[in-house]
């Protein structure tokens, strides 16, 4: 995965805020960076159950630890039961997210 294969995904909001879109598979091994899932979406693998919104929560603590941002800034848009989801991040570009996600996922 590159940085320009990660930006166009990541979408910039009116208010200066960039959608993360993901998919995510819950109860993996381990949390990892898996790459890109076709065009639409970079994939999350989270070693945490998708059961009462753990899933959701290691997410958001995750991309704070990879983005260097607090979970306060990560915000879950859409895709609070599903696979496929979107997160909303405040206080960073489009591009230093894509360099942070793609220099996490060595």
């Amino acid at each position: 995965m590159t940085v320009t294969e990660l930006l166009p995904l990541l979408k910039q909001t009116s208010d200066g805020k960039v959608i993360l879109p993901l998919h995510v598979q819950p109860g993996a091994k381990r949390d990892a960076i898996a790459g890109m899932y076709g065009e639409q979406a970079l994939k999350l693998a989270t070693s945490a159950p998708p059961v009462d919104g753990k899933a959701n929560a290691a997410l958001r603590k995750l991309l704070s630890k990879w983005l260097g941002i607090p979970q306060a800034q990560i915000e879950l848009k859409s895709g609070l039961t599903g696979r496929d989801k979107q997160f909303v991040i405040s206080g960073l570009p489009q591009t230093e997210i894509a360099n942070k996600l793609v220099e996490n996922s060595k």
